[in-house]
């Protein structure tokens, strides 16, 4: 039988999955430097980016492994832990990625499998295989789906860079069970060598517009300071992040009015052995 505790989480996680838009269970996100400006990445390039529009996957150009712990509202049952692996392939750079929501009694796993490449010198164009499957209380209830993501990058000057992606874009008619269809379009402005700017929109399935925005500032060299803001939780958002030759570790925090403070740590390992002899 479930406990008082048991079950008091379970039905918070119910309630967050339904209801929370801005960072939502089936999405899971990842990556501190990304959640310090608000999860505002979609035009961003950069390891963990690669995972929310794989276009990015392009400028990347070396191999690197990453993991991940979001610390959602100091509940751990609430967690989400992530890995990912970028790998260059000739014209192509590849990406895989896992990620694992919730505990015991109720979780949802995400398995991808992305490549990016560049069309041109100033548009890149990258793709997403997703699966998830998902575990809840009480005989025959898992669940698993099978869907895709697209996106674009494309350099509209050296100082701007436009980025969109789609989520999931299949018919409602041929889906056996729900998962959410989404549309997200941004830009990042390069303000100074030190200083960018990003912003972006995001229209899901059943859910009011999102706007998010955020800033990343190059305090010195290897690192940097981050603050933002996205709408659908009303959050205000800030992080700091620090490279040390081949390591780059990152903290972000995300404030909610009510229910709290988020956390986000990641450490992105680059596996280049040229680069990390240097």
């Amino acid at each position: 039988m479930f406990s008082l505790h048991k079950i008091s989480v379970s039905v918070l996680l119910f309630v967050f999955a339904s209801n929370t838009s801005a960072q939502d269970s089936y999405i899971l996100p990842a990556g501190a430097d990304e959640a310090g400006m608000g999860y505002s990445c979609v035009a961003k390039p950069g390891f963990w980016s690669s995972f929310s529009n794989p276009a990015s996957l392009a400028s990347q150009k070396e191999p690197a492994a990453g993991i991940c712990y979001e610390n959602r509202f100091n509940i751990s049952e609430l967690g989400i832990r992530t890995a990912g692996l970028v790998i260059p392939a000739g014209t192509t750079t590849l990406g895989v990625v896992y990620s694992n929501f919730g505990y015991r009694y109720f979780s949802r796993h995400k398995a991808g499998l992305a490549s990016g490449l560049n069309l041109s010198e100033k548009l890149a164009a990258g793709v997403q295989i997703d699966y998830f499957y998902e575990h809840v209380p009480g005989e025959n209830n898992d669940r698993s789906r099978l869907t895709f993501a697209a996106g674009a990058l494309f350099k509209a000057s050296e100082a701007v860079r436009l980025g969109f992606r789609i989520f999931n874009p299949i018919p409602g008619s041929v889906r056996k069970h729900f998962l959410p269809a989404s549309v997200e379009a941004g830009a990042e402005v390069v303000l100074g060598r030190p200083l960018s700017a990003t912003a972006q929109a995001e229209i899901e399935e059943g859910k009011k517009m999102r706007i998010s925005m955020g800033f990343e500032y190059a305090v010195r060299a290897g690192f940097k300071i981050r603050g933002g803001f996205t709408s659908g939780s009303s959050s205000f958002c800030f992080g700091l992040g620090y490279r040390v030759k081949s390591v780059s570790a990152d903290l972000g925090f995300m404030v909610h009015d009510r229910l709290g403070v988020t956390s986000v740590a990641s450490v992105v390992f680059n596996l280049n052995r040229q680069t990390n002899k240097k």
